[in-house]
């Protein structure tokens, strides 16, 4: 078999700047506080553990003073830094550029909206870090879609502007436009107050094309992401569309030999939260399996 490694795959300049800036950190200290999992890949996770980097939810963060804490790449929301000042935390912020003029955008788009009485959607995963700081923006009153029957919260005869978290698919945003469009329609309202933004980012989306390429080419795609990745679960969407034999894996341990049946070529791709090293046990993995039946 001939096993290729994805030369457009793994981490985003967001994710990789992120974890570089916890390294560099961990260089001289012996422990590093994060705020949330820095990125949603568990083999990545327990690397830097190793490391001496700890994860701290939103609880464990109000009782912590006087220590460092990273930002990850998804942004925080408002109350996050004015905790930091109360409870004198140096904050090692590590926020996505992308996510923090996203941010900005959303701040000004809600307080616009407020002046004509319309609403901020985000069409985004409820719970995920970035539409939590997002949201915040707004100070939490951004509606938040993921799929049709969400829309029912949304007054359509009222402005309305959308915003999409920037790992989401490109194909599920426009659906997602198309919906709210018919539905300002069907409720006589004015399609020029709804104004949609496309606000993924092109890292993410500029991968669509390039792996539904990719996936073609090879019998057998291995796609190895974090199951908590947001755009992990979209780009597999994309792969999988186009090659069948498509195989959502965490790691090495995972991938199973009948997968790779009859098998010329297998193909190894993964989400930008997944690192190269990651991709490179699976394909040493793959190799030794050796020429299958």
């Amino acid at each position: 078999m001939t096993v290729t490694i994805d030369k457009n795959s793994g981490y985003c300049f967001g994710v990789e700047f992120a974890i570089q800036m916890a390294e560099d950190e961990l260089a001289h200290d012996k422990t590093l506080y994060c705020l949330g999992d820095i990125v949603h890949n568990r083999m990545e996770v327990e690397r830097l553990h190793q490391k001496g980097l700890r994860i701290i939810d939103r609880d464990e963060l109000a009782a912590l003073h006087d220590c460092k804490v990273l930002i990850r790449a998804h942004g925080e929301p408002p109350e996050t830094y004015q905790l930091a000042l109360q409870n004198n935390l140096e904050l090692i912020d590590a926020s996505c550029p992308v996510v923090l003029k996203l941010q900005n955008r959303v701040k000004h788009a809600f307080d616009a909206s407020t002046r004509q009485n319309g609403q901020i959607v985000i069409y985004g995963q409820p719970g995920h870090a970035e539409v939590a700081g997002l949201t915040g923006q707004t100070g939490n009153r951004a509606l938040i879609v993921m799929n049709e029957t969400d829309l029912d919260q949304i007054d359509f005869a009222r402005p309305v502007t959308l915003f999409s978290q920037t790992t989401k698919s490109t194909a599920g945003f426009y659906k997602m436009k198309a919906l709210m469009e018919a539905r300002i329609a069907a409720a006589g309202g004015d399609l020029q107050s709804f104004d949609a933004n496309d606000s993924i980012c092109r890292q993410v989306s500029n991968r669509e094309p390039a792996l539904a390429r990719f996936a073609v080419e090879h019998d057998v795609i291995l796609f190895v992401s974090g199951r908590k990745s947001s755009n992990g679960k979209a780009l597999f969407s994309v792969v999988n569309g186009v090659n069948p034999r498509s195989y959502f894996i965490e790691n090495a341990d995972e991938v199973q030999e009948e997968w790779l049946a009859g098998a010329d070529t297998v193909g190894i791709c993964g989400a930008t939260s997944t690192p190269l090293w990651l991709m490179q046990q699976v394909q040493q993995r793959v190799a030794g399996v050796g020429v299958v039946a």
